[in-house]
Order: C-alpha cells, then structure tokens, then sequence
C-alpha cells in the first residue's frame, strides 16, 4: 500500500489538506492509520468533527502512535468522538487482516 486510495475529487479544501495530511505524517505507521480512517470517512466528517481531526493531527507521530496501538492511556484532553472513530476503524482494520 503506497497511499491514499480516495480521490479528493469532490473534496472541498480543507477536506483535501487533512486527506493529504493523513497520509504524509512522516511514521509510515501512522500514515496507514490515519490515512486509511481519511479514506473511509474524510467526507462525512461534521465541521464539529473536522476541528477534532485537526486537533489530533497536530500530536507528534510519537505520542499519538502509543496511543492509537493501545500502550498508553487516552490522554482526556484529547479523548473526542473521533479519535473513537480512529480507534474503531483501527480494530476493525485489524480484524480484516487477521
């Protein structure tokens, strides 16, 4: 897998940036994740929820990677409806594969 597989065909901007952001962390671990809950969901995320993936794309690949795999707690400043988006679609992605 090399990236993302949604078109931002149909994206308004800033739609667009957070799908690009998503799939350009830096942590190759964090691009799958994160890239592919942007795929899934991108376009019908709230304005309400946008602003909380904004948050959370702002958190360094290092702390939030611990984080997403379940080795540290939720830190409840950063606890939202989506990061329990991310984390379901992580689950699910990994029922996928095994």
């Amino acid at each position: 897998m090399t990236g993302t597989r949604r078109l931002s065909e149909g994206l308004d901007a800033r739609r667009r940036k957070l799908l690009f952001r998503s799939w350009h962390r830096g942590m190759r671990e964090m691009d799958l994740i994160l890239g592919s809950f942007a795929d899934a969901e991108i376009g019908g995320l709230t304005g309400g929820e946008l602003d909380q993936y904004e948050r959370l794309l702002e958190i360094a690949d290092t702390e939030f990677l611990p984080v997403i795999t379940g080795e540290r707690p939720i830190p409840a400043d950063i606890d939202c409806a989506v990061l329990q988006k991310i984390l379901a679609s992580r689950q699910a992605m990994t029922f996928r594969i095994t």
